[in-house]
């Protein structure tokens, strides 16, 4: 028998209450079983998505599956059980055991990634449980009086006063005047709320990389190649320590550039992802300029370089100029912003990309390069909202290095 699984989950605050969501479908897609799923009051998305999938994959053994599809919005759990991508997390390590488990039962398993929109029922019945979780609901399945870990829970019908998430998520596919529940914050909190936008935004923390040997010389370090300095390691260490910390990290995504691949592997192993690499988050090319100090390039070239400072369409000699490193900073933004739609992504690239990244945010015009300082293993934090948004973007958090005071 075959059956289909849509699941979701999500954390508010991120860590904070979080719940999952799962429908069961047979291969006509009438629904068999409906499950809101109490994670508790101190976990993460990923970890809430988890166990979504883990809910469906039980139910469906208890039905008699043989054969089943598993639907997620989360890349990073269909990517990771798919096994294309490492599981790093212990959390997530433990619960991909139990999947595993499971697994072995069936005849086949697949996973395939769908879009948010198409993701909605799962979606509803996850902030029933986190509404669950607010009011108090013990970890376990909503509705059941039962209490104990996950693998102790038996999935069961959501009751009838949730209603059918499946049904009102098939009404809300032609409904885009309504307010998308953000399953990361409350809606008081967030900025979806006053822009008008119908899906929660996609979030981007910009961390720029550490300490290298060209950043202590002051030398424009723009296509050179230079590995981390000891303290630059350990900046790098320290970042990736209070990213951890905050959580909900979806992805880790860097510019090829070995001091920034090294930082973001520091991120990665912390979250339990995969670094992934993007040529287009590359620092800007100063042609003539590379492994030259402010100084001794306004020497060489006073005049281009006196007019790149104020007006981003002048190249450096033989280099990139700001509007064209704008262009492809806009191009990879767009690009992450349709693969992980309200999602949280982590970039790490350098000093120009990362302003690129503030400057679309804010709207601003190219003086917002010269008037912004970012220091190295900075951290900061950018959003941007669907098109039906009032705003394309909002700035949340600029340069913030309170984790490098302990260094």
């Amino acid at each position: 028998m075959k059956l289909i699984i849509e699941a979701d989950g999500g954390s508010r605050g991120n860590p904070g209450v979080a719940g999952s969501g799962t429908v069961v479908y047979d291969a006509d897609r009438n629904v068999l079983r409906e499950i809101a799923y109490v994670v508790g009051k101190r976990a993460t998305n990923n970890v809430a998505e988890y166990h979504g999938m883990l809910r469906g994959l039980e139910a469906a053994r208890e039905l008699g599956a043989s054969e089943v599809e598993i639907y997620l919005d989360s890349k990073l759990v269909v990517e990771q059980m798919s096994g294309r991508w490492k599981i790093k997390h212990p959390d997530m390590q433990k619960l991909a055991i139990e999947a595993r488990k499971i697994m072995s039962t069936f005849d086949s398993v697949t996973f395939t990634w769908v879009p948010r929109a198409k993701n909605k029922a799962a979606d509803a019945l996850s902030n029933v449980a986190m509404d669950a979780a607010a009011a108090g609901h013990a970890p376990g399945v909503v509705g059941d009086e039962s209490v104990g870990s996950a693998s102790d829970q038996d999935p069961t019908v959501v009751p009838a006063a949730a209603g059918s998430a499946a049904s009102a998520a098939s009404a809300a596919q032609d409904d885009t005047t309504g307010m998308a529940a953000d399953r990361s914050q409350p809606a008081a909190n967030n900025p979806s709320h006053w822009t008008g936008a119908s899906h929660p935004p996609t979030r981007f923390v910009l961390l720029r990389h550490g300490q290298t040997a060209m950043s202590v010389a002051k030398q424009y370090s723009g296509r050179s190649n230079p590995q981390l300095t000891e303290l630059g390691l350990a900046q790098a260490k320290a970042a990736a320590e209070a990213i951890g910390e905050r959580a909900g990290i979806d992805a880790v995504i860097t510019s090829p550039l070995d001091r920034c691949r090294q930082t973001a592997e520091l991120a990665a192993g912390v979250l339990g992802l995969e670094a992934i690499v993007h040529d287009d988050l590359i620092e800007l090319d100063f042609g003539s300029w590379e492994g030259r100090t402010f100084q001794q390039a306004h020497a060489a070239d006073p005049l281009i370089h006196e007019a790149w400072i104020s007006d981003p369409s002048v190249t450096p000699p033989g280099g990139e100029s700001l509007k064209s490193l704008d262009k492809r900073t806009r191009r990879i933004r767009r690009r992450l912003e349709a693969d992980y739609a309200g999602r949280t992504v982590l970039v790490v690239s350098h000093v120009t990309p990362i302003k690129s990244f503030i400057r679309q945010a804010m709207g601003a015009g190219p003086k917002m390069f010269s008037r912004v300082f970012l220091d190295l293993a900075s951290i900061s934090v950018v959003e941007f909202f669907a098109e039906d948004a009032r705003v394309d973007g909002c700035v949340r958090v600029v340069n913030d290095t309170a984790h490098l005071r302990r260094l």
